[in-house]
């Protein structure tokens, strides 16, 4: 039913792309939870040294993505339609923050994901929610 692509694999994927420059790294992947880490580099940050809110929505979409990436049948793929993020807490940088993304539907056209960002002290930073539409890839 769905792909079965191994975490270090999904990383090399992600490499070349945008997470990859933002430096994602995935810690776990399952088909209803996503865990990933970024570290809080000032080149993702505001002026005041916090990490920047489209870093934490980017960060959060990615996870999603990955999440839908591994409930896709062969031959689709997948696209973000929604996205709504509640802004909570900081983190500063020079910090890691943490994405823990759970499916909260997963079905045949759309999947729908929500990913809490903390900080390196456990402090929720932001919560997204999401919306995966599952497309036909074309040959």
């Amino acid at each position: 039913m769905s792909t079965a692509l191994p975490l270090e694999t999904i990383q090399r994927l992600l490499g070349p792309l945008f997470p990859g420059s933002m430096g994602v790294r995935l810690v776990s992947v399952a088909q209803d939870r996503v865990i990933a880490e970024l570290d809080v580099r000032p080149d993702l940050c505001t002026s005041g040294g916090i990490l920047h809110g489209g870093a934490s929505m980017a960060f959060a979409d990615t996870l999603g993505a990955v999440g839908t990436l591994v409930n896709l049948s062969e031959g689709k793929g997948t696209t973000t339609t929604d996205s709504s993020t509640k802004f909570i807490g900081a983190a500063r940088v020079g910090t890691t923050v943490t994405g823990d993304c759970v499916a909260l539907h997963r079905g045949r056209t759309t999947m729908v994901w929500q990913t809490t960002i903390r900080s390196a002290q456990g402090k929720l930073c932001a919560v997204v929610t999401q919306t995966q539409l599952v497309t036909d890839l074309k040959p």
